[in-house]
């Protein structure tokens, strides 16, 4: 009598670092090259038989599942999972799991590029240098606010808030306050920082930073009464998912002075279209959803990933199983 010693079959639709190549042999068999699919391409080949997915970016849900019939495992190279449709997936009995934790540093990092960026007016300065608008009577033209000292709200305060929040006080001493459904008095007492209401903090806070997950709840959570409560002189930062924003009211609330200014690493639509009113706006700086965007950091959650798929096909429940699952 044969025994079946084939390896479980695992799709990577991530580019996998050569560390992550080493420790998958001898325990799967990849499925499909390793590379990102090109747009349009047709997937399907590489998922009828995949028992694991390494997933960057795809939606999975009920059609997709479709061509992956032997799927057990879901394994996303992202901390957020609003791509997956986790009650289809439980439905179907396929596990799924993220990368929390470790891209904390390189989003919080982020954050604050962008927040001085945009006090410092720093896009738009660089672009009036580069069209030769640099002028011995344009000096008072360029003049920037201060982000050491300021007021800095972050509304969902988890891992990323944390971070950016150790950061801020200690780089900037600001004053930094948040907002959470449950209070973190441990977070309050170990980094100094305080609970405030929501309305309070975007009352308040010369920088806004919105870290919350996307779910239906908070779809287009901050729209136009959340801008209207800002400082005239607010910054807002959104480096989570776009459409946590109503980007109509955005656009809205920045060409009325409703706020000072916008950084933001994710939109609506990603890639976003030419037309959107925001790249034309001075006073707005978009980066194309980078925040876990360095080489140390990509592989450290490629490496996350590619580990909890494994466990998973070996019949584990990795720690970084989504919580609905665990």
């Amino acid at each position: 009598m044969s025994v079946n010693t084939s390896l479980p079959k695992l799709y990577s639709a991530e580019i996998l670092h050569p560390e992550a190549l080493d420790f998958l042999a001898g325990k799967v068999e990849l499925t499909g090259p390793n590379r990102r699919p090109l747009e349009g391409e047709d997937i399907s080949p590489y998922l009828k038989d995949a028992e694991g997915l390494i997933n960057p970016y795809f939606t999975v849900n009920a059609s997709f599942l479709e061509m992956a019939p032997r799927l057990r495992v879901v394994s996303n190279v992202s901390v957020g999972y609003n791509n997956l449709d986790v009650e289809e997936l439980k439905k179907r009995g396929i596990l799924a799991t993220h990368t929390p934790g470790v891209m904390s540093t390189s989003v919080a990092d982020l954050i604050l590029c962008l927040m001085t960026a945009c006090c410092r007016r720093a896009a738009e300065l660089d672009k009036a240098v580069r069209c030769g608008e640099w002028t011995n009577d344009t000096f008072l033209k360029w003049f920037g606010t201060d982000i050491s000292g300021a007021k800095l709200g972050i509304l969902g305060c988890g891992r990323i808030g944390r971070v950016l929040a150790k950061k801020a006080k200690a780089g900037f001493d600001m004053d930094v306050a948040y907002f959470n459904r449950h209070r973190d008095l441990e977070a309050e007492e170990t980094l100094g920082i305080r609970f405030e209401t929501r309305d309070e903090l975007l009352r308040s806070s010369d920088f806004v930073v919105v870290l919350t997950p996307l779910n239906a709840e908070t779809w287009h959570s901050i729209g136009a009464r959340e801008f209207d409560l800002m400082k005239e002189d607010a910054v807002f930062i959104n480096t989570a998912r776009g459409s946590l924003v109503d980007e109509a009211e955005l656009i809205r609330a920045l060409k009325e002075g409703k706020i000072r200014a916008a950084g933001l690493d994710c939109l609506e639509q990603e890639p976003t279209y030419p037309e959107n009113e925001l790249l034309k706006m001075r006073n707005v700086i978009v980066t194309p959803h980078i925040g876990s965007s360095t080489y140390a950091t990509r592989k450290a959650m490629v490496m996350m990933a590619c580990r909890a798929a494994v466990e998973a096909l070996y019949g584990g429940k990795p720690s970084c199983t989504i919580p609905e699952m665990k």
